[in-house]
């Protein structure tokens, strides 16, 4: 069973920069609600956004309780790794921006968040890359290699404030590529060659 979700953001330069944002010199972190988990093969979009980006990430699940972990023993805090997205309901995220105001319910809405099954991460070389199709389209390819901030880094700075548990999932940024979602959309995910996902969206 999942436990907590962790999102980080800005972890790819070309995604930060076509989105007119900075990358920063720490990590930006943010967390989703457990429900706002896809439960099956459908992805239904809410009627309070006309503008909902699908953003591709790898995403690692903790395997112990951890807490101020060093880089060095980070790598020992997850053996297995999937793709996921992370929604954003971009419309809602820039109003509520403008207004300084958090932008949690534009990230954790319903069916904003879904992961694939996990595979070893002994199964893959020192990086990983990861994709999307939409509509057999290639629209996100990512590799690990050009993260802003590596998985081992992600997992030591998290846990400076935070102390992470078993099952807690943490989506280590996407690369540049993000769009809208539309109904009648058919969205795939892959590691690497291997098809992880086909998602519906309604």
């Amino acid at each position: 069973m999942i436990n907590n979700i962790y999102c980080i953001g800005r972890n790819y330069s070309e995604h930060a920069k076509e989105l007119g944002n900075n990358v920063e010199a720490e990590p930006i972190i943010f967390s989703k609600p457990n429900a706002s988990l896809v439960t099956n093969d459908v992805i239904t979009l809410p009627d309070f956004s006309n503008e909902v980006h699908y953003e591709t990430e790898l995403v690692i699940k903790i395997i112990k309780e951890g807490f101020k972990i060093t880089k060095i023993d980070a790598e020992t805090y997850y053996d297995e790794v999937a793709v996921g997205l992370d929604l954003t309901a971009r419309d809602l995220q820039t109003k509520l921006r403008k207004k300084e105001l958090p932008w949690f319910l534009s990230k954790g809405f319903k069916d904003s968040c879904y992961v694939s099954s996990f595979i070893p991460k002994k199964n893959f070389g020192k990086h990983i890359r990861f994709s999307m199709n939409q509509n057999g389209i290639i629209r996100q390819e990512g590799n690990t290699q050009d993260m802003v901030f590596d998985i081992p880094s992600i997992i030591s700075y998290l846990s400076q404030y935070i102390i992470l548990s078993p099952n807690d999932l943490i989506y280590t940024g996407t690369p540049k590529g993000v769009g809208q979602l539309h109904r009648g959309d058919q969205i795939t995910l892959f590691l690497e060659d291997q098809k992880m996902a086909q998602l519906q969206v309604k």
